[in-house]
């Protein structure tokens, strides 16, 4: 079992860190009141918006909503784990954790056979490599590679080789160090044939390119071939090593960048994320020639919610990135798609217009995904044709619809209103139709981890801002007391709060007190363990409330709160009663007045 800091231990870190201190060694801080302001280390700002505060020992930035404690700055910065930061802090402050960190961070004893098949890739990769830049047999694939825009230093961060054209190079070679070849066959590294029942390498007068595991080791190869004998591209099959549905190439090198500026870019192929690599774009990351999965989201999410998708720009490219945009949307990631011209790929690009063209494309080409989705929607129809037109006006609405703030909503409805010469308003009307009718799909229900198990809402489109203030006040106000936590969830009857991630930080701060934790923002983080969380409770934190609240205070919350639900069925009848009159149903509309005058009188 691996090992864990104690709490005791982690108390006592926090307790001898200042954080101002410590955020002060990266920026410069200036005293503003009872905090210190300065300019954000996590995007590019000319006014202040970065807050640190000295009294609750937390962060957070007005302006990119990043947010946290001392050690999700440090995480964040530098790309560190919690245990890295909290060894260093304790070690800044003189505190024995009394436990080695190769022990905090040691993973699961790897079976024999699958460090036996790593070993061997990782083995081979050196051997390709050295055959690479070291030999004159690797002498003409280096020229090739050089000639297409690799550099010695890309070829070495990348860990590029070649192997000879040999049809038993790979087996003699690991056959002298004792690799058993069933294992290497099953590794995939060989194969046997089925003739003679000897064993070959996969892999002959090829480029070879490792692939690498979130951790480093080396899983597999994908080998190009030189000139134009197919396949263009012979990649290792999967393994018990290798998994394509939840790799991403090069994802091991790009984590630390994607965590520090909080934003990812990814591709369709290893070629397209060197060729990023080559342009500057060291956040870059890839599938390995399988569609977006969501074992690939779950890794890209855990450490940014910004996703660039930067596809191929042919027919197949462009399903491929409304399908990955889609799914990524899904889970509440923020997504902008590269149209790149001409049907290229990212490695062609680069090629034919440099590197510093394509770095451009991707920080500032990149349009937002319901931007691309009106492009996307264009494709094979002919929108001079009535029946055309009217069939994309309708796909570019439902997707419209499902969008959550109205000044997006009222952006891209402006915009199909003057492309088709149409009325704003019938427009609005057809999109608040098809709101009602379509599910949200832009809203994801959280798992979290509490003692008990609590429902965790869906976000509702179109909510007011007086509901989402009332949340998060008393959020502030049960930061600060127990008592107010526990009352508020007596007050809520098994109701839930009406945005989902207020409700996941409810549900995390009731296990947290239950733990018989007392009310410490910066602990209470560390216990959340969620960084989209974690900046939202730095947030609300960061909110100027009294000190006090008084029970009509609360009282008022909580009927804001309750009354939403009532309020979004208001608002569904009053739309049910507008159809009943322009469809002359009087009666119909007499008895939806009545029941919409009974649900305002319990609002009062």
């Amino acid at each position: 079992m691996v090992a864990r800091i104690p709490e005791d231990k982690l108390n006592e870190i926090k307790q001898a860190t200042d954080i101002v201190e410590i955020i002060g060694e990266h920026v410069s801080l200036t005293r503003q009141g009872r905090n210190f302001i300065g300019l954000c280390p996590f995007h590019g700002e000319k006014t202040p918006s970065f807050t640190v505060s000295p009294d609750k020992q937390i962060f957070h930035c007005f302006g990119c909503h990043a947010g946290g404690n001392v050690f999700t700055f440090l995480m964040d910065l530098e790309g560190s784990s919690f245990v890295e930061v909290a060894s260093s802090l304790a070690d800044r402050a003189n505190i024995e954790l009394g436990i080695e960190v190769s022990e905090l961070e040691r993973k699961p004893a790897i079976p024999e056979n699958l460090q036996q098949m790593i070993d061997a890739h990782d083995l081979l990769s050196k051997f390709y490599h050295h055959l690479l830049v070291n030999t004159k047999d690797g002498q003409h694939a280096l020229e090739y590679l050089s000639n297409r825009g690799f550099t010695l230093p890309i070829i070495e961060k990348f860990q590029i080789g070649y192997t000879l054209n040999s049809w038993d190079l790979a087996v003699k070679f690991l056959g002298k160090r004792k690799f058993d070849v069933s294992l290497l066959e099953k590794a995939g590294l060989i194969v046997k044939s089925e003739r003679d029942e000897k064993y070959f390498d996969r892999f002959r007068d090829r480029i070879i390119f490792p692939i690498y595991d979130r951790n480093g080791n080396t899983i597999a190869f994908s080998g190009r071939a030189l000139g134009d004998n197919n396949p263009k591209y012979l990649n290792s099959p999967e393994t018990p090593i290798f998994n394509k549905s939840n790799t991403l190439y090069n994802f091991h090198k790009a984590r630390p960048i994607i965590r520090k500026l909080q934003h990812t870019v990814l591709f369709e192929g290893f070629a397209d994320v060197i060729a990023a690599t080559r342009a500057g774009v060291e956040n870059s990351v890839a599938t390995m020639g399988t569609s977006l999965t969501e074992e690939h989201i779950a890794i890209l999410k855990r450490n940014a919610r910004n996703v660039t998708i930067c596809y191929d720009s042919d027919s197949a490219g462009i399903e491929a990135a409304f399908r990955a945009g889609q799914l990524l949307t899904k889970a509440n990631c923020v997504v902008k798609v590269v149209m790149l011209p001409d049907g290229m790929d990212p490695d062609d690009y680069v090629n034919k217009f440099g590197e510093d063209k394509l770095q451009q494309e991707i920080l500032h080409g990149s349009i937002p995904f319901m931007g691309f989705k009106m492009l996307y929607y264009r494709r094979g129809k002919n929108l001079q044709n009535e029946g055309d037109k009217l069939a994309y006006i309708e796909e570019v609405i439902g997707e419209i619809a499902k969008l959550e703030k109205a000044v997006e909503k009222d952006l891209y409805l402006r915009q199909v209103a003057d492309e088709f010469s149409l009325s704003l308003e019938a427009l609005k009307q057809q999109e608040m139709q098809m709101e009602q009718s379509v599910p949200n799909e832009n809203a994801v229900e959280k798992s979290v981890v509490p003692v008990k198990q609590y429902t965790v809402k869906k976000r509702a489109t179109g909510l007011l801002p007086a509901y989402h203030t009332a949340e998060k006040r008393l959020l502030a106000h049960m930061f600060k007391s127990e008592d107010i936590a526990y009352k508020v969830q007596d007050s809520l009857q098994g109701k839930a709060f009406n945005i989902d991630e207020h409700q996941a930080i409810f549900t995390y701060l009731l296990a947290y007190y239950e733990k018989g934790f007392g009310n410490d923002t910066s602990s209470f983080m560390n216990f959340i363990d969620d960084p989209d969380l974690q900046r939202i409770v730095a947030e609300i934190e960061m909110m100027e409330v009294n000190e006090e609240v008084s029970e009509v205070e609360i009282s008022d919350y909580m009927k804001q709160i309750i009354n939403y639900e009532k309020l979004l069925e208001i608002k569904e009848k009053k739309q049910m009663l507008k159809d009943a009159e322009r469809q002359n149903d009087y009666i119909k509309a007499a008895q939806i007045g009545m029941e919409v005058l009974l649900l305002e009188k319990t609002l009062k």
